[in-house]
Order: C-alpha cells, then sequence, then structure tokens
C-alpha cells in the first residue's frame, strides 16, 4: 500500500518540473520557425553569380506597393526554380543603388532575364503563370538582349553602377543629417554645395600636381632654340607664299603675252589675205583690160572699113578708137585703187 501510494508522487513531481522548464524557455526558441525563402537576395558584391546559367532578377522597393503585389507570385515562382532548372533573385535598390544604376533601372518593379551573361527585360506581369511561360516556352529568344554599352557587365555600366552608389551614400547621408541629427534641409543643402566646390578645387589641384609632376621643362637654351625655329619655319612658310604668288604673277603675264602673240598672229594672217586677195583682184583687173584692149583692137579694123566705105579719114577713126579703151582702163583702175583705200581704213583701227 505505501508503495501504491507514493508511486505516483514522484510521476507528479516530474511532471511539474518538465512544466516549469518549458516556461522558463524563450518563447521564440519555442515558435514554430519561420518559411524559407527561395528568392536569394543579390548585392554588389555576389551580383557575378547572375553571369554563369538561368537568372530571373526582380528589382523592388519596399514602399513600392507595385514591388509589394507581386511578392507572392514571385516567391512561388521561385519555389519552382528547382523543376524550372532556374535560379530566382531579388534586388532592394534602396540598400543597393549600385546595382539598379548598372542594370539602368528607371521603373519599379523592373524584371530581367539572363542567360549565360545575355542580359534581356522582362516586360510583361508579375504572375506566376506567366513567368512561368515565359522560361518553358522559351519567349525571351524573341526579345532583344541587352548588348554593347547597355550590358550591366559593359565598362559604360560599371560607371554608371559607381554614380548611382554615390548618389545612393549621399541620399542616406543627407537622411542621416535631417531625420536622425534633426538638421534642417536647407542646412543639408549648403553643405552638400560647400562640399562639392571644395572636392572640385581639391581635385583641380591634384591634377596640377600631377601635371606638372610628369611634365619635363625644357632648359633655356632648348626653348630658345624651340623659338628660333618657330620663327624660321614661319619665314620659310612667308617665302614660300611670296614664291607661290610671284609664280602666279609670272603666269598670268605670260598668258598676256601669248595672248597679245596670238593676236598679231591673227593680224598678221588677215593682212596676208587681204594682200592675196588685193593681188587676185589685180590680176583680175589685168586681165580684164587685156580682153578690153584685144576688144578694142578687134573693133579697129571693123571701124577703119566702116570709116572707108562711108568716106571718113582713117587717122581720125583710129584715134578715136585708142582714146576708148584708155579711158577705160584708167577708170577701172582708179575704182580699184578706191576700193582698197576703203578696205585699209576699214582694218587699220
Amino acid at each position: 500500500m505505501a508503495g501504491g501510494r507514493c508511486g505516483p508522487l514522484p510521476a507528479a513531481l516530474l511532471a511539474v518540473w518538465v512544466a516549469a522548464a518549458a516556461a522558463a524557455v524563450d518563447p521564440e526558441q519555442t515558435a514554430l520557425p519561420a518559411e524559407r525563402s527561395w528568392v536569394q537576395p543579390m548585392t554588389a558584391s555576389n551580383w557575378t553569380l547572375v553571369m554563369e546559367g538561368e537568372w530571373m532578377l526582380k528589382f523592388y522597393a519596399p514602399w513600392c506597393p507595385s514591388c509589394q503585389q507581386t511578392d507572392s507570385e514571385w516567391e512561388t515562382f521561385a519555389k519552382n526554380g528547382e523543376t524550372l532548372q532556374i535560379s530566382v533573385g531579388k534586388v532592394d535598390v534602396i540598400q543597393e543603388p549600385g546595382l539598379s544604376g548598372r542594370f539602368f533601372v528607371t521603373t519599379l518593379p523592373a524584371f530581367f532575364h539572363a542567360k549565360d551573361g545575355i542580359f534581356r527585360r522582362y516586360r510583361g506581369p508579375g504572375i506566376f503563370e506567366d513567368l512561368q511561360n515565359y522560361i518553358v516556352e522559351k519567349k525571351w529568344q524573341s526579345v532583344e538582349p541587352l548588348t554593347g554599352w547597355k550590358s550591366p557587365a559593359s565598362l559604360t555600366m560599371s560607371g554608371m553602377a559607381g554614380l548611382f552608389s554615390i548618389s545612393g551614400k549621399i541620399w542616406h547621408l543627407h537622411n542621416y543629417f535631417t531625420v536622425t541629427l534633426g538638421i534642417p534641409a536647407w542646412c543639408s543643402y549648403v553643405f552638400f554645395v560647400v562640399a562639392t566646390l571644395v572636392f572640385g578645387l581639391f581635385m583641380g589641384l591634384v591634377l596640377v600636381v600631377i601635371s606638372e609632376c610628369f611634365s619635363v621643362p625644357l632648359p633655356g637654351h632648348l626653348s630658345e632654340r624651340s623659338e628660333q625655329n618657330q620663327r624660321s619655319v614661319e619665314a620659310h612658310r612667308a617665302e614660300q607664299l611670296q614664291d607661290a604668288e610671284e609664280e602666279k604673277d609670272d603666269s598670268n603675264e605670260e598668258e598676256n603675252k601669248d595672248s597679245l602673240v596670238d593676236d598679231e598672229e591673227e593680224k598678221e594672217d588677215l593682212g596676208e589675205e587681204d594682200e592675196v586677195e588685193e593681188e587676185e583682184e589685180e590680176d583680175n583687173l589685168a586681165a580684164g583690160g587685156e580682153e578690153e584692149r584685144s576688144d578694142a583692137n578687134e573693133q579697129g579694123p571693123l571701124m577703119e572699113d566702116s570709116v572707108s566705105r562711108e568716106g571718113v579719114e582713117p587717122d581720125e577713126t583710129e584715134g578715136d578708137a585708142l582714146e576708148q579703151p584708155c579711158s577705160a582702163d584708167t577708170e577701172v583702175t582708179e575704182d580699184a585703187l578706191r576700193q582698197r583705200k576703203t578696205q585699209h581704213a576699214d582694218k587699220g583701227p
């Protein structure tokens, strides 16, 4: 009986001790573990993972309502990533401004597809079915890839990433001044303006020092020689210009002379042609005179016969016949001389 009564006591004490131990444990440890996310966060240190294999990336911001609406669809798509043989990642543009600049993200949410380092922009809705069809049916092949300077791996986009990262740091610093420290916004703006001016002057000074260090100054005699060489070169150029002008003048004079000689030769040729024409006219006149004389001589015996028949003296008839051809010859020669004078007078000026 005693043993039966004492038996339940140790069991009750053990139950009380287990209950107390369970109550003393941290409630966070006793809570159910959170569901594991299949989406891999991408940062500036591990983004190069997307250069190998097939990836889908989502750029979002915590304050973006459209991004929050697609979170559940993106998680479902990431769970099926193993069956689709694709990796799924996401980028917070607030925490990683450099990556948003590297991909040149201007709207949120933004989706990108990567296949062996070749990137394409996905412009469809962020719904699981559309995303799955985009991968299964390989619709990404009909999309133009980002090549050249637009590629995230290019040097241009690397510089853009640096600018965006600097702007992100400035924005965080501005929030620290205005929110954490409570400084007015205009004081923060004045601080950034002054810092920009000081930084610009400092960089200019650095460039001047670098140029002075790497540039080798020339000695005095070398500088004098260089000046003399420049002067000689300028004088030589001036002489060349003068020679060219003189050659042009000489060529113009020669052309004028040649034109004058050609004009004189043309005039001489015209004069010779006139002389030939005059000689031909003289020959024609002489031939005409001889013909007239022969005609007169032929008419002489006829007239003598007529005079003898009519009873006229022969001496008178012969004198009249000789006077007529002589008067005709003189008139013809005078007319020819007048024509020549008029032609020479016209050609003379």
